[in-house]
């Protein structure tokens, strides 16, 4: 499975493509936004991607920094960046072992970016380095999504439309399709996500066919930390969790 994954590629390869798709999705923008700018001290996105979150915290003289495991990433929030005439500090790194130089009144790891730690021993060592970058009293906040029995218990390995939306940079249609699998021993989803470019004759060319691994479980351990609040939202779906450092 995982020799598979690497060379079939992560949908995370192409920071432009990424960008038309979710880069304007609101999802967890006012939560995320309103912390940051309470937060009294330094912010820190972990799983920035190409500046969803930071970039509108930053705008709004938030002092706060970036970490994503892939360039191609932190490349199209650079560009987006020195558009609107602003200088991010990123960092490349992995969610499950990073040092900074600096630490933080709050840590956010928005839009379900925790799940990539496919592994309890992930899970912990990325609440572990969060805590080591967590100034006294500082908080950390993460989002993800319960798996029910209609998520797990779904026909699997079912190629389907997740959504479509029009390329602002060539005018054709974008199809993205997703192929999901669930290991139940593991907890984790696998997925084959392919992205069709439709033209106006309507041949279909395939952009991009990528795989990535999730992790389901619904439940991680809070060790060093202390959970302040647990909350779904009205879809049932997602929810986030609020911890405080020690």
């Amino acid at each position: 499975m995982e020799s598979s994954n690497e060379a079939m590629g992560s949908p995370f390869d192409d920071g432009d493509l990424y960008d038309v798709l979710l880069g304007g999705a609101e999802f967890g923008l006012d939560y995320y936004g309103d912390l940051a700018r309470r937060a009294e001290g330094p912010v820190l996105d972990i799983g920035c991607g190409t500046g969803r979150v930071l970039l509108p915290c930053l705008a709004a003289c938030v002092d706060i920094d970036g970490l994503d495991l892939y360039e191609p990433m932190l490349a199209r929030l650079r560009t987006r960046a020195s558009e609107l005439g602003l200088s991010p500090r990123l960092y490349q790194g992995d969610m499950s072992g990073f040092r900074l130089p600096r630490k933080y009144a709050l840590i956010m790891i928005p839009y379900n970016a925790f799940t990539h730690n496919v592994t309890q021993e992930s899970q912990l060592r990325c609440l572990a380095a969060c805590r080591e970058h967590l100034l006294p009293g500082g908080l950390l906040t993460l989002d993800g999504a319960f798996p029910g029995l209609a998520w797990i218990g779904a026909e699997q390995n079912v190629r389907v439309l997740e959504g479509e939306i029009q390329d602002p940079r060539t005018g054709r249609m974008l199809r993205v399709f997703d192929t999901r699998s669930f290991d139940r021993v593991r907890q984790v989803q696998h997925s084959i996500t392919e992205i069709e470019s439709i033209g106006a004759d309507g041949a279909v060319e395939l952009l991009q066919r990528s795989s990535y691994e999730m992790r389901r479980d619904g439940f991680i351990k809070m060790k060093w930390l202390c959970c302040l609040a647990v909350w779904g939202s009205n879809a049932g779906r997602s929810g986030a969790a609020s911890m405080a450092g020690s």
